[in-house]
C-alpha cells in the first residue's frame, strides 16, 4: 500500500518565507542608509557648529576682556567740578543740548555727592542730585570702581537704583578722565577745562576704541 504524500506545502513554505526575508533585509538596507545618512547629517551639522564658533570670518563675536579700573584714585583729587567732552548717547541726557558738568564733593561718610548740570536747548538749565560710593575690589585699594544713584535715600537699599561708574583712565594731574561702565554701554570723557583740544580728546577715544567702546557713535559735546 503505498503511503501519500502530504501536499507540497514546503513548497510555498519555501516561497513565503524569503519573501519576509527580502522584506526584513530591505527594511534594515533602508534603517541603515537613513540612519547612516542622519548621523552624517548631525556629524556635519556639529562640525560646521564647532567652525562657526571658532573665529569672527562669519560675524560671531569676539571675547572681550572684562574692563579694569584704574588703581588707585584720590577722590580728594578727583573731587571737584568736571566738564563733559564726550558721550555715548543715552536716555537719561537727551535733553541736554549745551554743556554738561558734573561736581563731585566728599561727604564725611564717605559718600560723595553727584550734582549733574547741563543746558537744555531752550536755555535752562537741568540739575540732577546723586550719591556715589566706594566698590571695594579685592587686590586693589582705592581702585576707581563707584556706584552712583540718583533715586531718592530711602530707595538706596535697592540694588537697581544704583549704577556703574568706573574710572577707565585718569592722567596723572588729574585733569581728563575717561569714565565708563562694565558693559560698555555708557562713556564719558571728563576733563578739567571747558573745552579739550581735539588731540587729547581723540587719544581717549582711541583707548576707549580698544577697550571694546563703540566710539563711531560717540557725541562730542566739549564746547
Amino acid at each position: 500500500m503505498q503511503r501519500r504524500l502530504p501536499p507540497a506545502a514546503s513548497t510555498d513554505l519555501a516561497s513565503f518565507d524569503d519573501r519576509r526575508t527580502s522584506a526584513a533585509i530591505g527594511t534594515l538596507a533602508t534603517a541603515f542608509v537613513i540612519g547612516g545618512a542622519a548621523a552624517w547629517l548631525a556629524l556635519d551639522a556639529a562640525r560646521r557648529s564647532r567652525v562657526r564658533l571658532a573665529g569672527p570670518a562669519d560675524g560671531a563675536p569676539l571675547m572681550r576682556a572684562p574692563l579694569q579700573v584704574v588703581a588707585p584714585v584720590d577722590l580728594h583729587r578727583y573731587a571737584g567740578l568736571w566738564h563733559e567732552q564726550a558721550r555715548l548717547p543715552n536716555r537719561f541726557q537727551k535733553s541736554c543740548a549745551g554743556p554738561v558738568t558734573a561736581n563731585y564733593t566728599p561727604r564725611p561718610d564717605g559718600t560723595i555727592e553727584v550734582l549733574n548740570r547741563c543746558e537744555r536747548a531752550d536755555g535752562n538749565f537741568e540739575e540732577s542730585l546723586g550719591t556715589a560710593r566706594v566698590v571695594p575690589v579685592a587686590g586693589q585699594p582705592g581702585a576707581g570702581r563707584l556706584e552712583v544713584r540718583f533715586a531718592p535715600s530711602w530707595l538706596a537699599w535697592l540694588p537697581v537704583v544704583w549704577g556703574d561708574y568706573w574710572i577707565l583712565k585718569l592722567d596723572r594731574d588729574y585733569q581728563v578722565a575717561l569714565v565708563g561702565t562694565p558693559n560698555r554701554e555708557y562713556l564719558w570723557v571728563l576733563s578739567r577745562a571747558p573745552c579739550l583740544d581735539d588731540a587729547t580728546l581723540q587719544a581717549e577715544l582711541d583707548y576707549a576704541g580698544s577697550l571694546g567702546f563703540d566710539i563711531d557713535k560717540v557725541e562730542r559735546t566739549g564746547r
